[in-house]
């Protein structure tokens, strides 16, 4: 075992595969903020009219953009949000006029337990509904299971989750509202920029958690669930391909001829072998719910990421943008470097 762990640190090691690697991030990072930056200046909007326009008129809106440097040359503006972004400093959101950093640490948690939560049930279940159609290819349950995930691939988020809270909300009742917590709630706990469901175990007394647990989750499952639906499709669609081609393998042929039953060879022979694809479509569904989050926040008025980011496109709050977007492109980065690390750690051919 020492041997192992020696030999992993010996490759993971290498001065120039780990400069490498983090050269390769900075870049990724550089070349999404520069093509987001090129972006928000080239809509042609006008960033101080949104701000100044109620209170002055465009003479003095013209003389407020020379000190702020909107009149300078793009690629000076572009180098000075760089200079202050390596200082901490994302900018003030013209929006809720507070800083983008305290904004996005406001917003993130409801995006992180949105996502994580429609992960977990999106991966369990596309592996159930791969293996469920990888049992008999061709028969009836494959073609319901390839129906259901042709479904969730196709059909837009925000479609499935305006259905979700007519059907679900407005004729069963059987969740809670748009939001995460109803307004009896919010106020005296004091959750919703954090995780309501962790942190409602903190108040006092054991009444008031349950119902809070309880009133977090009503408001959690059904945007989860609309999330973790469309996620499950892609994973099973990704899953049932990996399954069906290990299933022509000579292991496999000879796992039947010594008469292992069909679910047992799909669990101990087949998911062991196929495992560096989950941890890759794991983590690249994880990283795609970052994005399609925004929709579903919008829709059930989460107070996430996605919605702030919305608010801000409407507003044409171009450092909320910024702010936002490159939150979403290291959250993808590092969930695809993550998946690096795991696939190098489970495949003894990548070291």
């Amino acid at each position: 075992m020492s041997s192992f762990y020696q030999q992993i640190w010996g490759t993971a090691a290498r001065p120039g595969k780990v400069l490498g690697g983090v050269v390769s991030l900075c870049l990724t990072l550089l070349g999404l903020l520069f093509f987001t930056f090129l972006l928000t200046h080239l809509a042609s909007v006008d960033q101080v009219f949104p701000v100044t326009a109620r209170y002055v008129g465009d003479t003095i809106s013209g003389q407020i953009s020379q000190p702020l440097g909107l009149s300078q040359p793009l690629w000076r503006q572009f180098w000075s949000y760089l200079f202050a972004l390596m200082q901490g400093d994302l900018g003030v959101s013209r929006t809720t006029s507070q800083p983008v950093l305290d904004d996005l640490l406001r917003t993130f948690p409801a995006t992180f337990e949105l996502a994580t939560s429609a992960i977990v049930l999106g991966f369990f279940g596309g592996i159930t509904l791969a293996l469920l159609s990888a049992l008999k290819p061709g028969g009836v349950l494959d073609y319901l299971v390839r129906c259901v995930a042709l479904l969730g691939y196709s059909v837009p988020v925000f479609w499935i989750s305006l259905l979700g809270l007519l059907l679900f909300y407005a004729v069963l009742h059987w969740s809670a509202g748009p939001g995460r917590l109803d307004d009896i709630y919010q106020y005296p706990a004091e959750l919703p920029s954090s995780l309501t469901l962790f942190n409602s175990w903190n108040l006092n007394s054991w009444n008031h958690r349950l119902a809070m647990f309880r009133n977090a989750l009503a408001h959690l499952w059904l945007p989860a669930s609309v999330l973790g639906f469309v996620s499950m499709s892609s994973i099973a669609r990704m899953l049932r391909t990996a399954i069906l081609e290990e299933c022509g393998k000579e292991y496999v042929t000879l796992a039947h001829a010594m008469g292992a039953s069909p679910l047992r060879i799909l669990l101990f022979h087949i998911l062991p072998n196929i495992r560096m694809v989950m941890v890759t479509v794991l983590m690249l569904s994880y990283a795609s719910l970052l994005e399609g989050a925004i929709l579903v926040e919008t829709v059930f008025s989460w107070p996430g990421v996605g919605r702030y980011l919305t608010a801000a496109l409407f507003s044409a709050d171009i450092p909320a943008v910024l702010g936002a977007t490159l939150l979403i492109g290291v959250c993808f980065i590092v969930l695809n470097a993550l998946a690096d690390v795991l696939i190098f750690l489970l495949d003894p051919r990548t070291r």
